[in-house]
């Protein structure tokens, strides 16, 4: 009998890596590596687009920093505002009502601090709370009725709107106490000295950037252990020091205005732990599986009611924290505050990159897209241009930016 001769040496074992791959792998077409991130790239040169535009047709007063400060200021609760949306849109789903939820929760602050007397503290406290409570008013009747989510915040639209006009009785509060004013007009400034600038401001761009740098440095390493494509080294070390540039003439800017906008802090705390939430929980891969594949989301085990509830028990929570910093920054309560504020949110997170059929979607891409829409409505204000012209073109954005998408499925091959 002929004897079959078998190596002693083990099968090797797959281990997801890739042996021997050094961190220089990658391509050099830069081309080839825009065109494969189309959706997500294509922002942030729309972003540099437009700001450049608006800087030259502004003869620079766009990047000003007062200017630079002010966009922070006025357009951080819409910024707010999209992280929350964003999350409910990759989940399949729209909130039409955060506008009224703005007011209202803005309204229970203002008649708490100003007409009752209370701490400005209880006021953003009891605001939560009522954000949190909307939400989850809005998760029993779409997670556990059944009935689309596009009604029930229609319904929620009106429904907190004209609660906000009871709280308020028709007429507007101010002012708040000063602690108040803090939450969205308050800098810190001076904690580091400087001349002529804010050292502390400085500090925290560069913290900014060292933390960018790291985390692409392991995105990058991770992406060649698992054979993933990846820019060459060259393009990787031009891309991280071109965002450390801007970042650092962002910070440059502010320090030489008034100092570190508390708020902008507060958005960067929120941008962070709600890009980890999408991006490194369960929830967060769950909430792309029920946008992305509803059926498939079910069979594989996924409490879809229990996911879309708390989607919008977030969305409610962040709606109010809007809320809190909108009422600081106008020093007072309006019954029509919050008007047509769930368009600018939506408007955002699909400039953004989010898909209209969900799934698709990132925290930092709706920042990015709010970022435009702020940029552009500054940039058309300095120039002057009519409010109607200024509706006309974020309409057009928002168009264009729809049809960017229905363009990427197509050529993607799964367009539907």
């Amino acid at each position: 009998m002929t004897s079959v001769k078998t190596s002693s040496a083990p099968a090797p074992q797959p281990t997801g890596k890739a042996p021997g791959v050094a961190l220089h792998t990658g391509t050099s077409d830069l081309r080839a590596l825009v065109l494969n991130n189309l959706r997500q790239s294509g922002i942030y040169v729309a972003l540099v687009v437009i700001v450049a535009l608006f800087a030259v047709l502004t003869d620079g007063v766009s990047l000003s920093p007062g200017n630079i400060t002010n966009i922070v200021l006025q357009y951080s609760y819409i910024l707010v505002l999209a992280i929350g949306m964003v999350i409910v849109i990759i989940g399949g789903h729209i909130d039409l009502s955060v506008g009224s939820v703005v007011a209202l929760t803005g309204a229970v602050s203002a008649v708490l601090v100003i007409r009752e007397g209370y701490p400005w503290w209880v006021g953003i406290l009891a605001a939560l709370a009522v954000g949190v409570a909307v939400g989850a008013w809005h998760g029993l009747w779409v997670a556990y009725a059944g009935i689309p989510a596009f009604i029930v915040t229609l319904a929620g639209m009106l429904l907190f709107r004209g609660l906000t006009l009871r709280v308020l009785d028709n007429v507007s509060l101010s002012p708040f106490p000063a602690d108040y004013q803090q939450v969205a007009a308050g800098f810190l400034n001076g904690l580091l000295g400087g001349q002529g600038f804010d050292a502390f401001t400085l500090l925290i761009g560069a913290v900014a950037v060292a933390g960018y740098v790291v985390s692409g440095f392991r995105t990058r390493v991770a992406r060649v252990r698992y054979q993933q494509p990846v820019e060459s080294f060259p393009l990787f070390v031009a891309r991280v020091a071109v965002v450390g540039a801007v970042i650092m003439y962002f910070a440059w800017q502010l320090a030489h205005a008034r100092g570190l906008p508390i708020v902008l802090i507060v958005l960067a705390v929120l941008v962070l732990v709600y890009g980890l939430l999408t991006r490194r929980t369960v929830f967060g891969r769950q909430v792309y599986a029920i946008g992305g594949n509803l059926s498939a989301a079910t069979l594989s085990g996924v409490k879809v009611r229990t996911v879309n509830f708390w989607m919008f028990v977030n969305m409610g929570f962040l709606a109010a924290v809007a809320g809190v910093i909108y009422s600081s920054r106008s020093n007072g309560a309006q019954p029509a505050a919050g008007n047509m504020f769930e368009l600018d949110a939506i408007a955002a997170a699909f400039i953004g990159g989010a898909a209209v059929t969900g799934g698709v979607g990132t925290v930092v891409g709706a920042v990015v897209g709010g970022l435009i829409m702020a940029v552009m409505s500054n940039g058309m204000q300095l120039m002057g241009v009519d409010q109607s012209v200024q509706s006309v073109v974020k309409g057009l954005v928002l168009l264009v930016a729809v049809a960017f998408d229905v363009y990427n499925k197509r050529r993607a091959g799964t367009a539907r």
